[in-house]
């Protein structure tokens, strides 16, 4: 009987399936070693001065021919290999990620976690799951981690352990080998939806209300400055993507990303991402050096995918310059954290401002912080929609419109609760009120909004 790919998580501890699970990790990393060692066979074999003038169907037709023609005369593993799966494999070898491949082609697979040869989780619909699927060797995941950072143009070693970049499908990765990651090669590969969420989605998987998407697209018509914060993986970059949907087509936006993942589906958009040195320490162009070109290029708006460092002084001064209604996002814990840090990154900027200075600077650029959470079970929340209204002691004074509140979890080990509307009037809706944009007298009253379940784990 051949030996199939079992992708599900190998049983842990010492119980009924514990041998089982040892006998089928032992045949996956043979089956590696026999792969690898193939692999490189076909390349001996293959004549260099014929591949240079086949396109990549005819070549790969070819290489399945001297894969298939190698496995004639093989050892007796291959009695119990699914021989398909193993051409199949070479095939990856030679023109993608190896054993990662079949995730690479998973819409479903958000995260690819390699943390050595012998231990891949993926991230699945909302829930991070460990799998079957291993390396041959150390050797054999730095040989795939090299060929990934070749793609764009990168290299990994000993001098430049370390790589942060974005593939051509808009994935992003990271790779960091020894001597900086001590047992052994790790690679990380955020995927790249090629499917966009739209607001629809976003309301059926329940990740915000009706009253929040109302008041949310006014803001952006009325032109007011959005901050959206959240942790890693919250769906910052997808709500940004949808608040930029209510903007009009007549205006010009600028978008600056250290790793491009904006998806604006209209015209009139102006993308510029950052470059990183190049392998002798030169050529590097910051986010902040991109804010300040961004001022020339007469936008309408900005949306900067990540503040991050001293460009957050530029962005505010732009904010507060007439590029009113520009959005960014930043990594916080909360949307009271996410003004803390903003603080401390203008200080990277190089000037030695005063404290109330800088609070005063934010507390007039920015009107909206929208703070998102990724909760129990993968389920990702809007969890606070706050204006910000001023100082008081030198403080900010934050108000809640709408939120989020959790109740617990459900038989499904996943995150519920409801959202709710907290009744205060925002002081925006002046402003509001002079663009002509009106909204229902009733969105503003105190109640709660009971969504439906999830259609999905996965909600971004």
């Amino acid at each position: 009987m051949k030996m199939h790919f079992n992708p599900f998580r190998r049983p842990e501890g010492d119980g009924p399936n514990s041998g089982q699970a040892e006998a089928d990790l032992a045949f996956e990393t043979e089956f590696q070693v026999l792969k690898t060692r193939l692999h490189r066979e076909l390349i001996d074999a293959l004549d260099l001065s014929q591949i240079g003038q086949m396109d990549e169907p005819r070549l790969r037709g070819h290489i399945r021919t001297l894969a298939e023609s190698l496995l004639q005369d093989q050892s007796e593993m291959l009695s119990a290999v699914d021989e398909e799966r193993l051409v199949e494999e070479i095939l990856a070898e030679s023109f993608g990620l190896g054993p990662l491949e079949p995730y690479m082609n998973d819409p479903d697979v958000t995260d690819i976690l390699v943390n050595g040869p012998q231990e891949v989780f993926v991230e699945r619909s909302g829930l991070l799951q460990e799998t079957n699927t291993v390396f041959a060797n150390d050797e054999h995941l730095l040989q795939i981690i090299g060929r990934v950072v070749a793609r764009v143009g990168r290299r990994i070693d000993e001098q430049s352990p370390m790589v942060d970049a974005r593939l051509p499908d808009g994935s992003r990765i990271n790779a960091i080998i020894p001597p900086l990651a001590l047992n052994g090669p790790v690679l990380s590969i955020r995927r790249f939806r090629q499917d966009t969420l739209t607001w629809q989605n976003l309301l059926g998987y329940g990740s915000l209300c009706e009253e929040m998407v109302t008041f949310l697209r006014a803001a952006v018509e009325g032109r007011l400055n959005i901050m959206v914060s959240g942790g890693a993986g919250a769906g910052k970059t997808t709500l940004l993507n949808n608040l930029s949907r209510f903007i009009p087509l007549d205006e010009r936006i600028v978008t600056i990303e250290d790793s491009a993942e904006l998806q604006l589906q209209r015209k009139h958009v102006v993308s510029l991402e950052t470059r990183p040195t190049n392998p002798e320490g030169e050529g590097e162009v910051t986010q902040r050096e991109l804010v300040r070109n961004s001022l020339r290029m007469r936008p309408d708006r900005i949306l900067l995918g990540e503040v991050r460092g001293g460009e957050s002084l530029d962005m505010l001064q732009a904010m507060n310059t007439g590029h009113e209604g520009s959005l960014t996002t930043i990594h916080a814990n909360g949307a009271d954290d996410a003004l803390s840090r903003l603080e401390v990154m203008v200080s990277m900027a190089g000037f030695d401002l005063p404290v109330n200075v800088v609070r005063r600077y934010i507390t007039s650029a920015i009107t909206l912080v929208v703070h998102l959470a990724r909760l129990k079970g993968g389920v990702r929340r809007v969890m606070r929609v706050s204006e910000i209204v001023g100082l008081k002691e030198g403080e900010y004074q934050l108000q809640d419109i709408f939120g989020f509140r959790q109740s617990g979890v459900d038989e499904a080990d996943r995150a519920k609760g409801s959202f709710f509307v907290s009744g205060k009037t925002p002081r925006c809706l002046d402003r509001l009120a002079e663009l002509g944009i009106e909204l229902p007298e009733d969105l503003f009253t105190a109640k709660e909004v009971v969504m439906p379940l999830a259609k999905s784990l996965g909600d971004q």
